[in-house]
């Protein structure tokens, strides 16, 4: 009875075993999938009621037909010149602001707005301060090409693409108070960012890339926003940048890089293929250990990628020795120049 019973404790004990290890290997997409299933609790909670606006359909404003030398023709106050205006282009809402000095409760109705864009999402007009803001809503990101000529502002709509080369997103994973994985006191959200910084810098060198950014300081787009942005600016490729660490809360061995693609991308030049050629390039600038590919559709903007993306866990935060590279800015331009030297492989094989 004695041996029956050490019999089937010790099988027991080996199903554990076997369980445990299987779920170590996957422990880093667990993390993953937990920390950004928090990033989206965060999203909810940071929601607040944003403030109605007077909003017009393009349809419900009158654009005459005539050729007016732009795509849009905008009727200025008496007196104010380009120079008063002041025009921003949100890419990460890809919407359009122009604040004007002028009393007007109607600018639609006070002057006229001629031409016409077939990529005119929504059109509002509200007031703040002593200014009015004419917002126009794109379904796609677009450069804007503006000139004044005799009261009149002439704006143009430009695709990206005819200005660059090649277009690419990058995006600093986490931000605000969505921190991402937490060790020592050290947060994720700002090793991310770091490393995108220096990425900036070997980009910003580069003309004939247009390079797009979820973020550029701590503050968190929702992941909509951020998948969006890549798919409404077509770009060719989709850079997301994190850190890892282990699902069990302690400091651990593991270390190394993995990056995480979506498997329903089944195309040539795929989103596979993009991540294995970020992993080389990583691993081989920093001397990290290589943890492979992970399939990444379980992840929103990943599944969601309209575009060949790559989600680059950098480093296992949870590995104190790795933790205190990551955490350096030596460190953090490796990583950057891995990332850089693997977009400028993918454009030379095509993507």
């Amino acid at each position: 009875m004695d041996k029956q019973v050490l019999k089937w404790t010790t099988a027991f004990v080996a199903m554990i075993c076997i369980a445990f290890c299987s779920l170590s290997f996957f422990l880093p997409q667990i993390h993953e999938q937990s920390v950004l299933a928090a990033q989206e609790n965060f999203e909810l909670l940071d929601t607040k009621e944003s403030p109605k606006y007077e909003g017009q359909n393009p349809q419900d404003i009158v654009f005459d037909e005539e050729n007016v030398g732009a795509q849009l023709k905008i009727e200025l106050p008496s007196g104010i010149e380009l120079e008063d205006l002041r025009i921003s282009n949100d890419y990460l809402t890809q919407t359009i602001y122009i604040k004007i000095p002028v009393d007007s409760e109607d600018y639609f109705a006070d002057y006229s707005v001629r031409g016409s864009c077939d990529h005119i999402a929504a059109i509002s007009y509200y007031r703040e301060g002593t200014k009015g803001v004419i917002s126009f809503t794109m379904d796609r990101v677009f450069e804007l090409s503006q000139e004044y000529e005799e009261g009149y502002l002439y704006l143009d709509f430009v695709d990206p693409h005819e200005i660059f080369d090649k277009v690419i997103v990058v995006d600093a994973g986490h931000g605000g108070r969505a921190v991402g994985a937490t060790k020592l006191g050290i947060s994720e959200k700002d090793i991310n960012l770091a490393i995108v910084l220096e990425l900036k810098k070997l980009l910003d060198e580069d003309e004939n890339i247009g390079v797009y950014y979820t973020r550029i300081n701590d503050t968190n787009p929702t992941l909509d926003q951020r998948v969006a942005l890549a798919n409404r600016v077509e770009a060719d490729l989709f850079i997301s940048v994190h850190n890892n660490a282990s699902s069990r809360g302690i400091l651990t061995n593991e270390q190394g890089t993995q990056v995480l693609y979506s498997q329903s991308d089944t195309a040539q030049l795929s989103s596979k293929r993009l991540a294995q050629i970020c992993l080389e390039n990583v691993v081989d600038t920093t001397g990290s250990n290589n943890m492979g590919l992970l399939k990444g559709d379980q992840i929103r903007i990943v599944r969601n990628s309209e575009v060949p993306v790559a989600l680059i866990e950098a480093g296992f935060m949870s590995n104190r020795e790795e933790l205190e590279l990551l955490n350096t800015q030596e460190y953090q331009q490796l990583v950057a120049e891995g990332i850089y030297l693997a977009i400028q492989q993918a454009f030379e094989e095509g993507y």
